[in-house]
């Protein structure tokens, strides 16, 4: 039996500058960038060429479908191991401490976007399959080490491979956390519309706030005519005395801007942040708007603020396995020209259907004269824990950890594992480690992703070599 943790280790020091030079790509997709050639921009698709060229020299076989998704290749057989990862990041909004795109080691940890969601989890698998290559392990079937370049977004990516490959026998997701995830919820998200007609004398010019419907707002912004600025910023420095937000008021010509910042965090736990959007409706709300301006603010001040398991709603639910259903309003913006525009996401359990979570939501947004209209949505994911890719799996996290009492897990989030009948997600953030993906400074230790390619070596090793 090979020696996991040592070849883990003497990887350690081309693994971390690949790493580095993945994260140095600004892969965020940028929708006026799009075009035939980049249709998912070309900073994600700039990723999936380093990966691939990389891939190519260490000597693996590798195919580019359409600029967006694309793969490194080994072994033969008529079954296939896929380990399906993405490129893609999250836009890196504000309040970092160091350059997102300039990514540092400090402290045993490695900050950039991308560090831990996914570049540096789906790199350590990609090198554990390098390594074993390098050992000269001989393969049973075949393994595809499968990356896409929008799974923030749409995975339009992955489902054009899908379209165009056969299907993997079966595999795993680096893209979660470990043990391992055999459960995913359901996902989608309902839009929220409104319009912008207000007569009274304050005006709601403008409210923003989130970047992605599966981020917690960190920052919010109103534009406000018809108000006292001095009043305005007594108000919130009242409101910031006894709320976890900052901000600030700007009186700009005959307009007032509040500001206000929270805390970012993953859509999927959305109690792990502080939403500035919600915050700031509040803050807001005892002002005298009108009309539709009094109903939008109305309507996230008392329907959304602090609401993470729609308890607010005729349409919360838990199931005894997956859990809670949760909520997150990655996206609450007002105009006074386009009106009410809210993303509200949802991640539920097995037990209930999109229907019946969009009609609990628009019944009570109509008491504000707002629409809820479901988006694409991904039903729920569930591999039974006695089904072979689990037990092995388990079996190389509790042996390289030690960890004996580890158990798989359900989860909120939404990971490339759920696209295969038998596929889950393994890895890499480690039990009791702060999850900081798509927030500001993300970042994971050194030691637990080298860790994670002594995991992934045993775990690829006992499915598929000779």
């Amino acid at each position: 039996m090979l020696d996991f943790t040592a070849l883990a280790e003497a990887q350690k020091e081309n693994y971390l500058h690949d790493l580095m030079d993945l994260i140095k790509i600004k892969s965020v997709h940028d929708d006026a960038l799009v075009s035939e050639e980049y249709p998912v921009s070309p900073g994600p698709t700039q990723a999936l060429l380093a990966f691939l060229e990389m891939a190519e020299q260490d000597g693996f076989r590798v195919k580019n479908i359409d600029n967006v998704v694309g793969y490194a290749e080994i072994g033969e057989g008529e079954e296939t191991l896929a380990i399906l990862a993405h490129l893609d990041v999250m836009p890196a909004g504000n309040g970092w401490d160091t350059d997102p795109f300039d990514p540092v080691i400090k402290d045993g940890n490695i900050y950039g976007r991308g560090a831990s969601d996914d570049k540096g989890p789906g790199l350590a698998a990609y090198y554990a399959l390098k390594a074993l290559k390098d050992q000269g392990v001989e393969f049973k079937q075949r393994i595809r080490f499968i990356v896409g370049t929008d799974e923030e977004r749409d995975w339009y990516g992955m489902q054009r491979y899908f379209e165009v490959e056969p299907a993997p026998t079966y595999g795993f997701s680096p893209d979660a956390e470990f043990p391992v995830i055999n459960g995913e919820k359901g996902m989608v998200s309902l839009a929220i519309n409104g319009q912008g007609d207000q007569t009274g004398a304050l005006q709601l010019v403008s409210f923003k706030a989130g970047l992605r419907f599966n981020m917690v707002p960190r920052e919010a912004t109103a534009v406000l005519t018809g108000v006292d600025v001095s009043e305005l910023t007594q108000a919130l420095t009242k409101f910031m005395a006894t709320n976890p937000v900052t901000g600030e008021v700007k009186e700009t010509g005959d307009t007032i801007t509040v500001e206000l910042i929270g805390k970012a965090a993953h859509g999927a736990e959305p109690e792990l942040g502080i939403n500035a959007g919600t915050y700031l409706a509040k803050f807001l709300q005892p002002l005298a708007f009108t009309d539709h301006a009094r109903q939008f603010i109305d309507f996230v001040a008392d329907k959304l603020h602090l609401d993470t398991r729609v308890h607010n709603f005729a349409a919360d639910f838990t199931d005894e396995v997956m859990g809670d259903m949760t909520m997150n309003a990655g996206i609450i913006e007002f105009d006074q020209a386009t009106g009410t525009n809210i993303d509200m996401n949802f991640r539920f359990p097995k037990g209930i259907t999109v229907d019946e979570i969009t009609a609990g939501i628009a019944d009570d947004a109509a008491e504000y004269d707002l629409t809820a209209t479901p988006g694409e949505f991904k039903n729920p994911h569930y591999v039974d824990p006695s089904d072979p890719i689990v037990e092995v799996l388990m079996d190389a996290y509790r042996h390289q950890t030690g960890d004996e009492t580890a158990q798989p897990m359900v989860v909120g989030g939404g990971t490339y594992g759920r696209l295969m009948e038998r596929g889950v997600a393994f890895g890499a953030l480690m039990p009791g480690t702060p999850n900081v993906m798509h927030q500001a400074n993300e970042y994971q230790p050194v030691n637990q992703l080298i860790q994670a390619i002594a995991i992934y070596m045993e775990a690829i090793y006992t499915l598929a070599a000779k």
